[in-house]
């Protein structure tokens, strides 16, 4: 059966809604990340693979926290509750710095913290403008409210 001409073909992008529920699922998979990585021991497979990138130790916490922060500021679709919910990785970072307490061979330093706090900053206010920016491709019914 033939198509009519005057058709337009379908579209292949994702929904506004299916985008933030991506989002938020990356968002809740990066927590499980970061919760895993933080409170297993210095000996465990997944902490040795991650010390062999040879990466610094506060930037990867800065990284981690920035993306914990800003996803939820973009997957939201309440700006305030976004905002909140990614200014709330800082209590889990002190949380998680807190557990490693009572994880073998690691310890708790307050340099990862002030590195959680200052992606968890910069993650959210990064959010804020990125959020304005791809408001105007989404259709009237899926864009923020303010």
């Amino acid at each position: 059966m033939r198509r009519k001409q005057n058709t337009p073909a379908p579209r292949s992008r994702p929904l506004p809604g299916t985008r933030r529920t991506l989002v938020l699922a990356l968002w809740a998979i990066l927590i499980c990340c970061v919760v895993i990585g933080s409170l297993s021991s210095a000996a465990s497979p997944v902490v040795v693979d991650i010390g062999r990138l040879r990466i610094n130790d506060k930037v990867m916490h800065f990284s981690a926290y920035l993306a914990l922060s800003l996803l939820p500021v973009l997957g939201f679709q309440d700006c305030r509750r976004g905002l909140w919910a990614g200014l709330s990785m800082f209590i889990l970072g002190i949380l998680m710095e807190a557990g490693q307490h009572f994880s073998p061979g690691r310890a708790v330093e307050l340099g990862d913290v002030i590195a959680n706090g200052g992606g968890v900053s910069c993650g959210a206010l990064l959010g804020l403008p990125i959020r304005t920016l791809v408001a105007p491709f989404q259709s009237p019914a899926a864009r923020p409210r303010k």
